[in-house]
């Protein structure tokens, strides 16, 4: 049969199957029932769920799945007891069970009736064929007529015919046809298998148990017969043990062929109830040579399950082992140590909750919604994005990453220019400050604070070590992304800025007030967003496109300081070279007479002074004489 074409796929119907109805949504059940279009059909309508033939089934309906498990039970029960009616029991015993079949053997026989009439998937296109001819065809010159030999009840036909009920070789061989039902159970495994609902562990588990119990069963019935039709009674390996083993009671002796089973299956035997005849001898070296690769079966999956599901605690305890090695072979500290084998740990425990992995795997749409849900409210709390628009927040979720840090451990190291910025949003993060060989804990941010901006917005390597205190989670941004979203969203870039210079000049405990007068209005939405304020906070990033959009490089405070002024008192070489680069003026004096210069010696800042000097005697020949004239006055 070709490929399918646009318009034989429209003409077999073979159609994508629709949730089931009530079902506004994909679910894992769902899921399971649907058929994969094939590529470049754009006819390919989901929704359509009519057929050539209304009385075709479609396999993954739920009826039909019901009515599928219910035969499942069926096939259970006749394959189980068949084997046990043969062996145990005679025609007169057994006509309650005969006609138990019977009935059963209805229910297949419309079993095969519906077969005629359920769609199926080709095996090569993996599409739906629910053409009620092809379906037919299919089903005759495959299954049919072994389906239909199982089901036929010969027992039965015969009593209706002679008034016996006839148990000979003939109709015990082709009752064994029954047998041919266990292919249903095959398949009903299989698809629990591919349920993601069920344990594949579970089902694995309890399908080897059922094949076992199963054989043991089947050989139990099967040597017990050969005991029972031997002309010599005492001659059998039942007969050696139990010399009027037929007069026994039905449970002893079922028992006793199951021992014998189950003790030559594990190699256990043999001891008291072995091979006495060379007919039981030839089926005892039959069920070894069929036991070797049922027990390699049962041995291999078993093997893997287990291998499976402890494969990456191997792996891991194996990392922890070479780690160590690691650290006693080099002789690195205690500390050191236990930083490794804690972050080793904290990794392993993370990877078996899979989160980024499984957000990496999935569209950029339902990551923004699953980021929207688990990390916006934290965002929100951050005062750098106070104010922003929602859909400035949505950016930079989005592209956020979740990351478990172990305690203790450097997260930013100081005078280090880091290339993300780190969000708390469980345990804390300390901040330290290294002078020498000593440290100091400035402070400890929670959940809702941020570090690392001040590099994103600054271009300035972090004045401080960031260090984690407690087990932290951190919502990872990176600061190239940072910059793109605010160049995106330039209103927001600017509230973005303001919130920073806000809170700089709160930390380094400058105030408006001195920038700017005590009459500036205090609020917190009206900050001034100018060139004093941004060159005190030291954001010479900032500060440059506000010279670029044409302001005063020499504006004043009411002190008469302009940004070089302060550029100069906090030490911030990299906003003096922007300043300088759009022509500021190093002549200006503020109230107290100080010039950048005057204050570069003052606050010892030599790189600042060496700077300012060399510029100012480029354009002045007289800058020496007049520093002196200062110093002197100064005096």
């Amino acid at each position: 049969m070709e490929a399918p074409s646009r318009q034989t796929w429209k003409e077999d119907e073979q159609v994508k199957l629709e949730d089931e109805p009530g079902q506004s949504s994909l679910s894992p059940r769902s899921l399971s029932k649907l058929i994969v279009p094939p590529l470049g059909v754009a006819g390919y309508d989901q929704s359509r769920t009519g057929a050539r033939c209304k009385r075709i089934i479609l396999p993954m309906e739920s009826r039909y799945r019901c009515w599928e498990t219910f035969m499942v039970i069926l096939v259970v029960y006749s394959s189980w007891v068949y084997p046990f009616e043969v062996a145990f029991m005679n025609g007169a015993s057994k006509g309650g069970l005969c006609f138990a079949d019977t009935i059963i053997d209805l229910f297949f026989a419309i079993d095969i009736t519906l077969t005629f009439f359920v769609a199926y998937i080709d095996s090569r296109t993996q599409l739906l064929v629910r053409d009620s001819k092809k379906i037919a065809i299919r089903y005759l010159s495959t299954w049919f007529v072994m389906d239909l030999a199982s089901t036929i009840p010969f027992e039965g036909l015969a009593y209706l015919i002679t008034g016996e009920i006839k148990s000979g070789i003939s109709y015990t061989i082709l009752g064994m046809l029954r047998l041919w039902r266990l292919r249903k159970i095959k398949h009903f495994f299989t698809r629990l298998e591919k349920d993601i609902r069920f344990s594949y562990f579970l089902i694995r588990c309890t399908k080897l148990l059922l094949v076992t119990l199963f054989l043991v069963h089947c050989a139990s019935c099967l040597y017990y017969l050969l005991a029972d039709r031997y002309p010599h009674q005492g001659k059998t390996w039942i007969g050696a043990v139990m010399p009027n083993f037929r007069e026994a009671s039905l449970w002893i002796r079922y028992i006793a062929a199951v021992y014998w089973s189950i003790t030559t299956m594990t190699t256990v035997g043999y001891g008291d109830l072995h091979a006495v005849n060379t007919r039981e001898m030839i089926f005892n070296v039959f069920y070894m040579l069929f036991n070797l690769g049922l027990t390699a079966y049962l041995i291999g999956n078993i093997t893997n399950l287990v291998v499976e599901g402890t494969r990456r605690t191997m792996e891991f305890r194996n990392s922890i082992q070479a780690a160590s090695n690691f650290v006693c072979r080099n002789h690195l500290p205690h500390r050191l140590k236990e930083q490794i084998l804690a972050y080793m740990c904290l990794r392993f425990r993370a990877e078996n909750l899979n989160h980024q992995h499984l957000l990496d795997q999935l569209p950029k749409s339902i990551r923004k919604s699953i980021s929207e849900q688990l990390f916006l409210p934290s965002l929100q709390e951050v005062y750098l994005f106070k104010g922003v628009t929602k859909e400035m927040l949505l950016i930079l979720v989005t592209e956020m990453k979740a990351e478990y840090i172990p305690p203790k451990e450097d997260i930013i190291m100081q005078n280090e220019a880091p290339d993300d910025v780190y969000i708390v949003v469980s345990g804390e993060v300390e901040i330290i400050y290294s002078e020498e060989d000593r440290e100091h804990v400035v402070e400890t941010l929670s959940t809702g604070d941020i570090f690392g901006e001040a590099c994103a917005l600054c271009n300035r390597p972090q004045s401080y070590t960031f260090r984690s205190k407690t087990l932290c989670q951190l919502l990872k941004l990176k600061q190239s992304t940072l910059k793109e979203a605010m160049q995106t969203k330039q209103e927001d870039g600017v509230i973005i800025y303001k919130n920073f210079l806000k809170h700089e000049v709160k930390h380094k405990n400058l105030s408006f007030e001195d920038l700017l007068g005590e009459n500036w209005e205090n609020d917190e939405a009206t900050i001034p967003c100018n060139l004093l304020t941004v060159t005190a906070a030291g954001n010479s990033c900032f500060l440059e496109q506000l010279l670029k959009a044409g302001m005063d490089p020499d504006v004043g405070d009411i002190r008469g300081r302009t940004p070089l002024h302060l550029a100069v008192l906090k030490g911030y070489e990299d906003c003096i070279l922007v300043l300088l680069k759009h022509g500021c003026s190093i002549d200006i004096q503020d109230t107290d007479g100080n010039t950048a210069l005057w204050l570069a010696i003052t606050t010892k800042h030599k790189r600042i002074f060496n700077l300012l000097y060399h510029f100012a005697c480029t354009s002045n020949s007289h800058v020496g004489g007049e520093l002196l004239c200062l110093a002197a006055k100064k005096k």
